[in-house]
Order: C-alpha cells, then structure tokens, then sequence
C-alpha cells in the first residue's frame, strides 16, 4: 500500500537527510517572499523548479537568441537549450558531491528568464537604452519575483533567487578576482556550470556556421580538456568533483569553515583560454557582430515606439506604477526573437 499523499513530501524531507551536512535542505530555506503552505506532495526547492517550467518565461526561452540569431540550422543552440544543457551539466556535479539536485536543478532552469532577444546584442542595447541600466541576471530575478503569473511573481525561496540572481559572471576568470560567491554550494555549481555549458556549445555553433575551423581552437587548451564537446565536459566535470571532494562532506571530523565548489588551475587556465578565444574569434567575429547591429536596430525601434505609445503596452505592463521606462523595457526583454521582428516590421521599422 502507497504512502499516504501528505507523507509523501516528509519522506522526501527525510531522504535530504542523506545527503552531504554541507548540501542545502528545503526544511532550513530562509523562505518564500510570501509565507505559504508547504505542498504535500513536494519539497519548497522542487516546487520551485516546477513553477519555473510551467511558466511563460520559460516557454519563450526556445525562441531567444544564444549567439547566432535567427539560425537557419535546426541544430544551433537557444537559451531554452542552453538552460537545459546547464542544468545537465550543474545536476552531474551535484549529484557526485552528494548535495541537493532539487535546488540545482530549480536555480538552472531559472537562471536566464530574464535574457533578452537577440543574446547579448539585446541585452547591450538595454543596458544602453534603460535609464536605471540593464543585466539579465537581475531581469531574472525580476521576472520570478514580479512579472510572472500577471504581477504575482513565482514566490520563489530566497536560496533558488540568490542562485538566480548572482550566477552573471561577466568577463572575470573562472574563480578569479571578482568572481561572486553563491551562498550555496548548488549556487556555486550553477554559476559555473553555467560557464561549461556556454564555452562548449558556442564552440560547436561556430564550427557548424563555419566561423572557426578545428584548426583554430587553441591546442594547448583542447589538449588538456579533450577535442569532443562530451570530452571537455566530462574532463571538466571530474575535475571540479575532485577539487571539491571535500563538499560530500565524509571527513570523521567536519571543517571549521564550509567547503567552496573549486576547479584546477590547470582546468581553470584552460576554460579561461577558450572563453578569450570565443569572444576574440566568435562573438565578435563579422557575421555575429553584422546580426547583431540589425538586432539592435530593431529593439532601439520598438523601445520608441512604445515609449512615445504607452497606451500600446499590454494591460499587464501597461497597468504598474512605475516608470513608463521600466515598464517598456520589462516588454521589450521578455520578447521573443522572432515576435521583436514581426513587431518592428509591424510598427514601420526595417
């Protein structure tokens, strides 16, 4: 005989006990926005990630822009892609130091619903246009606590919208001199999980687009993390389980001061060579960066128009006290490659 619906969720409870004393556990979150009653059925963190998939923010991921707009190939990566990638890439680490894969997984699904159209290119002329400047990360974080469900917000756990909100990494080297740290250790992966999915599958988008060529990628750095995309994720991944061996947490005695998810520095050097590589011969190679300047023609348009057109915003952006600035660009960065298109063509734009 099963177990009873609302034992389901305390059992669930019960088997976070297993896991590493340095893993997160639901029964200890520092809690919603909102107070509220605890599923039956499910733990807060897995209740997170699933309010994340069934959101519309969620859904439009599949239509936004990772590096190479509007692709004609069926194989090129979206930001719903990547997002899942990342949260492959971010459970196998979690899953090896013995932490908690519910609030992973919930933090990488989350991670990017505040990117914009047109990747980076969309979120540049944002951070241009806004007044009060833009970054996705804190879109993100945006979007979970105030524009989905029609203003309600998803009412997330404060460890999934930390892990949300500090997984930007900018320019800083992997674990470098400004790199911020997640209060979690499931942060901690994520943010670098992040890096891992995005270094190999932009990699592999620049081959199929016939950007770069084999020959190009640096070999030193190939050398050591393998020629395949599944070798350098795999090498990558053993090495941070390894380097972070202590996180399971099975010394006899427990350290003083908790342990922090860590990387080689020989692997470090080496993802750190690849992302230079990418942003010196892909992401500012002539065909991204001629995309992404009609990207930005369209997005400078259809910020305008609505600017001067606030009656034309949709009631759910339209209705907020707040300034018609903000409102617009919360419109404009929850856009779809393709929709911020028809909408500009739509407008009068080219």
């Amino acid at each position: 005989m099963g177990l009873p619906h609302e034992s389901v969720r305390i059992w669930l409870q019960a088997k976070e006990e297993q896991l590493s004393p340095y893993a997160a556990r639901s029964q200890q979150s520092k809690g919603r926005l909102r107070q509220e009653e605890p599923s039956a059925t499910r733990t807060e963190f897995q209740r997170d990630r699933d309010r994340i998939i069934h959101c519309k923010s969620f859904r439009r991921l599949k239509h936004k822009t990772q590096v190479f707009i509007a692709p004609l190939g069926d194989h090129y990566v979206t930001r719903l892609t990547h997002t899942l990638e990342v949260s492959q890439v971010a459970r196998s680490i979690t899953r090896g130091l013995n932490l908690n894969e519910d609030l992973t997984e919930a933090i990488a699904l989350g991670h990017d619903l505040g990117h914009t159209p047109f990747g980076h290119a969309g979120e540049e002329v944002l951070n241009e246009l806004s007044p009060s400047g833009f970054r996705h990360n804190e879109q993100s974080l945006r979007v979970v606590d105030l524009l989905e469900k029609s203003g309600q917000g998803l009412n997330l756990t404060a460890e999934v919208r930390e892990g949300i909100l500090k997984h930007s990494k900018s320019r800083v080297d992997v674990m470098g001199d400004g790199w911020e740290t997640v209060d979690t250790l499931e942060g901690q992966i994520c943010k670098i999980a992040d890096l891992i999915a995005y270094i190999n599958h932009d990699i592999d988008d620049a081959l199929r687009a016939g950007v770069i060529t084999e020959d190009d990628l640096p070999q030193d750095a190939i050398a050591l993390l393998g020629k395949s995309r599944s070798q350098r994720i795999d090498t990558i991944i053993c090495d941070i389980i390894d380097e972070s061996w202590a996180a399971r947490g099975e010394d006899s005695v427990q350290q003083a001061q908790r342990p922090m998810i860590a990387v080689s520095p020989a692997v470090s050097d080496s993802m750190n060579i690849l992302r230079g590589f990418l942003f010196e011969r892909v992401y500012n190679c002539g065909v991204v960066n001629r995309e992404a300047d009609r990207a930005k023609k369209v997005l400078r348009f259809v910020y305008q128009q609505f600017m001067a057109n606030q009656e034309k915003l949709p009631p759910e952006y339209s209705m907020r006290d707040e300034p018609p600035a903000r409102r617009v660009v919360d419109y404009v960065a929850g856009m779809t490659d393709q929709y911020a298109l028809r909408l500009s063509e739509g407008l009068g734009g080219r």
